[in-house]
């Protein structure tokens, strides 16, 4: 079996030149067992300029029976580019039938992903962030009867847990001169470091054997 990820820059793998940076498909195959994983997810990729380059239908030539097609977008789906920009309840919802449908086609298995939250903290509180896009993934799900994995839900625990100064680990938060690739320093609240992209990974992996799909 197979595990092909279909996503943006939180789930994407990055050169090791980049560390800390590190999406949480970079490390999946670490904490789930019999299968290989190929993370397709790609930095900068909405469900729109995802299937428009072509990396759906790159994933369709090799898909096979008992594979599964983890789908998670929404951050790029946000921006105003039009080339990348789609409506939550129109043109994601039927961007993401695509992937489903496709997965379907050669019966693999389509699981639906919520994004990961933005580490957006406001009077001591954590900020909702991506606006109705999480709703339409959830809704989509129940229609469709597809397998869900709410990274939402599970991603704002893990911040909340951690509180609004211990959560800037979970994220790109450096100190000016902490890192030699970075040596102005960052403050990053969507992209995740190695220790957030672990601790999604588990998540995600968790959610998985929990479903059964591992």
């Amino acid at each position: 079996m197979t595990v092909y990820i279909c996503g943006d820059s939180t789930a994407a793998s990055y050169p090791a030149e980049d560390a800390p940076r590190m999406g949480w498909g970079q490390c999946l195959s670490e904490y789930i067992e019999g299968c290989e994983v190929v993370n397709c997810a790609a930095g900068g990729r909405s469900t729109k300029s995802f299937i428009s380059e072509g990396r759906l239908v790159q994933i369709e030539e090799k898909l096979s029976a008992g594979d599964v097609m983890l789908i998670q977008f929404t951050h790029n789906d946000e921006s105003p580019l039009v080339w990348r920009h789609t409506d939550e309840w129109t043109s994601f919802t039927h961007n993401l039938e695509l992937f489903v449908d496709t997965a379907r086609l050669y019966c693999a298995t389509p699981v639906l992903m919520t994004g990961i939250c933005l580490r957006s903290w406001k009077d001591g509180q954590l900020a909702e962030s991506h606006g109705e896009y999480t709703d339409a993934v959830r809704a989509l799900a129940r229609r469709m009867n597809v397998p869900l994995i709410d990274m939402y839900a599970l991603s704002r625990k893990l911040v909340e847990a951690l509180g609004e100064e211990g959560s800037k680990k979970l994220f790109m938060h450096l100190e000016k001169g902490a890192c030699p690739r970075y040596p102005e320093g960052m403050a990053d609240d969507a992209h995740s470091s190695e220790e957030g992209a672990r601790a999604f990974a588990q998540a995600i992996a968790c959610e998985m054997k929990r479903l059964h799909l591992v």
